[in-house]
């Protein structure tokens, strides 16, 4: 698939992360850059700036020390073990307000590799020098994925949550290079199965955003199947939408689908055909959600592709199911992609 423009990618993450009253942390038309880690570094320079203007988040930790007299909790084993008493001495632990947090550690590790990144553009490597000997002591960390959960956000720090995410994500896709010892940012557009859960978040919150007809949710589908034993039917796969659109008067269903190619090709002829296991993956869900609801009997059923380039448009109807194999083109402005978006939902 060619590159997807780095004012798109932001507009598909700030829709996907539910941070679309944050996307005016940069200003997409102006960059200039088509390279990702540039965007990424542009983002974390901004967040970081600002998080230092209002103060980095701060919380109390618990420390140990070797001290004269007692203060917090004596640790009578360990003064004991490593003789304190004789000098006056005690080993104590206790609360400082102090900003070595789990969530600032992330923040400055980040910050660090991107400083060690190649192909990184050259001013946005000085304003993150800036920021970086700007920000106070804090402990280094080998980042894992699993730290991205432990962090506990709340009211008073929630503004650390989108610049988290972005975190998260340039850690995801920095990598040594063993012939450099330098980092490498890898194509992450290309990681089908990582592509496929942002396009589908995406579309899902931008429905929610951008219209009020429908009630947007995802939908666990029940099989029509019956059995005599309630042990066979615990045996059946959950059958869970991408996307369920559902008004008192139309029920639409979206499969959303991130590939390199929309199509598999049949080699043997000289057309491409729609890919038939998406096709049946809709069709299941359009026969098994049926119900005496009316809205469930005339139930759309969409399978919606990314595009650059050629779009393509595909429609049919079984029974009073109408069925659409569609493309949206994000190799076009924004404006377009929201007026399609809109379009395909439209009713028309």
């Amino acid at each position: 698939m060619q590159q997807i423009p780095i004012q798109n990618i932001y507009y598909l993450l700030c829709y996907a992360w539910d941070k679309l009253d944050e996307s005016d942390i940069v200003d997409v038309k102006a960059i200039g850059t088509t390279e990702l880690i540039d965007l990424f570094a542009k983002i974390l320079i901004n967040c970081t700036s600002r998080l230092l203007k209002r103060g980095l988040d701060r919380d109390y930790i618990e420390n140990e020390y070797i001290i004269n007299g007692v203060k917090g909790k004596l640790d009578l084993s360990a003064s004991v073990k490593k003789n304190t008493f004789p000098s006056n001495k005690t080993i104590c632990q206790y609360d400082e307000f102090d900003y070595d947090i789990l969530h600032n550690q992330i923040l400055k590790m980040t910050i660090s590799k991107l400083l060690r990144a190649k192909n990184l553009d050259k001013e946005l490597k000085d304003e993150l020098h800036r920021l970086f000997i700007k920000m106070p002591p804090i402990s280094e960390i080998q980042i894992r994925n699993s730290h991205f959960k432990q962090v506990r956000l709340h009211r008073n720090n929630y503004n650390y949550e989108f610049v988290l995410k972005v975190c998260q994500i340039i850690n995801e896709n920095l990598f040594i290079d063993e012939s450099s010892g330098k980092y490498k940012f890898k194509d992450f557009l290309q990681e089908e199965k990582a592509m496929a859960r942002l396009f589908e978040s995406f579309v899902r919150n931008f429905y929610k955003i951008e219209q009020s007809e429908f009630l947007v949710k995802k939908e666990n589908i029940k099989w029509k199947l019956v059995s005599e034993k309630e042990t066979d039917l615990l045996m059946l796969p959950i059958m869970p939408t991408d996307i369920s659109l559902i008004s008192s008067s139309r029920k639409i269903i979206i499969d959303t689908k991130y590939y390199k190619e929309a199509f598999k090709a049949r080699y043997s002829q000289s057309q491409d055909k729609i890919n038939s296991n998406h096709l049946y993956q809709l069709f299941s869900y359009l026969m098994n959600q049926e119900s005496n609801i009316e809205t469930t009997k005339n139930c759309e059923g969409i399978l919606l592709y990314p595009a650059v380039g050629g779009d393509f448009r595909f429609s049919y109807t079984y029974e009073n199911h109408r069925i659409r194999v569609l493309s949206i083109n994000l190799d076009q402005d924004w404006f377009n992609i929201k007026r399609d978006l809109l379009e395909i939902i439209s009713g028309e």
